[in-house]
């Protein structure tokens, strides 16, 4: 194992086609609470319009010799972004400022776990969410079924805000 990390240019975003769409089947195989909404979750339909709707981009990706093997997305976004179609996030009127620091998507090849490289991905993706002044709320967003993702985070020191979609996600939050 040969891993290097190297923050990406949102123009670079392809080359995490292939894992965003495995984050999706994972997520998918894990849930036990509607899972067929998965079916039309991908690279196109999540992580672009997220990219585009974001204020700042952060996206971080580990290698194995040429292989991306793992990644984060995080963004800076207003929080109007998190009441769509799909769904409302989180009680608008229980953030303050305008914006908010959001984990977005994470997802490291089996393989690759257990060896420090999600912390390090996570600790990361934490301190480029935090130079923004003007965010004191972060969130994330774990699907049901995903026990480790819902552990890891909770030892990080994020906290279980609430669920939504009838607990189909479940919304995790800290605060500044």
């Amino acid at each position: 194992m040969n891993l290097t990390y190297e923050v990406i240019d949102e123009d670079q975003i392809e080359m995490c086609r292939d894992l965003c769409n495995e984050l999706m089947t994972f997520q998918k195989s894990k849930a036990h609470i509607k899972p067929e909404l998965f079916d039309s979750m991908n690279f196109d339909t999540r992580m672009i319009p997220s990219i585009k709707n974001a204020l700042h981009n952060y996206i971080f990706v580990v290698r194995d010799e040429d292989k991306i093997v793992g990644y984060v997305y995080s963004n800076i976004s207003p929080k109007e972004a998190y009441s769509n179609d799909f769904a409302t996030f989180f009680d608008l009127s229980s953030v303050h400022k305008k914006y908010v620091g959001c984990l977005s998507q994470f997802y490291i090849r089996d393989g690759y776990r257990k060896y420090g490289v999600g912390s390090k991905l996570f600790n990361l993706s934490m301190k480029w969410l935090k130079q923004f002044e003007d965010v004191e709320d972060y969130f994330i967003f774990v699907s049901n079924g995903n026990e480790d993702a819902l552990n890891f985070y909770k030892q990080k020191g994020f906290a279980v805000s609430h669920t939504i979609l009838d607990e189909f996600i479940t919304v995790l939050r800290s605060r500044s």
